[in-house]
């Protein structure tokens, strides 16, 4: 056989042979599929909100900031979007120190809160440190220009819930 008869030759056998490749190729990163799969979050737990308490004192037909942390036992950092009285807590979401029982809790109100509307992240826990937020509520406790005398001096606890 001649050289250029081989070479021919080859070149078919190369073009043949490529055809099947080729289309195995395609076929492999052409072909479709369907499937189904599942997963599940954790249940993230409850954040813990410290008892509020004022910053300063707080007087007939004035207010007062309130302070509390919010603590997050969580992996992942937990979003509040408000802070609302708990009144389920106290005498309607407010308490007094034992030696001011003559003070009317009534005297009291609390303006719900949402930090200008953005909420507060509360960071994640890192190892075995849970994640702390210091909040502070800006002129949130007000106290009626009403108020007994009795309430001069009082403590007052302010029970708070994490909102949407």
């Amino acid at each position: 056989m001649s050289g250029r008869r081989r070479l021919a030759l080859l070149a078919v056998l190369l073009v043949l042979l490529s055809i099947p490749v080729g289309g195995i190729a395609w076929s492999y990163w052409s072909a479709g599929g369907v499937g189904g799969g599942s997963g599940a979050n954790r249940t993230p737990t409850a954040l813990s909100l410290s008892a509020g308490t004022p910053a300063a004192g707080v007087y007939p037909g004035g207010s007062t900031n309130v302070v509390l942390t919010a603590t997050n036992s969580n992996t992942s950092i937990v979003k509040i979007g408000s802070l609302l009285l708990d009144t389920t807590q106290g005498t309607s979401g407010f308490a007094v120190d034992g030696s001011h029982s003559g003070c009317s809790v009534a005297a009291l109100g609390f303006t719900t809160q949402n930090n200008g509307g953005a909420g507060w992240s509360v960071p994640a826990k890192v190892g075995a440190v849970n994640g702390t937020l210091s909040i502070t509520l800006t002129s949130a406790l007000t106290m009626t220009a009403s108020a007994a005398s009795a309430c001069q001096g009082a403590t007052f606890t302010v029970y708070l819930v994490a909102g949407p």
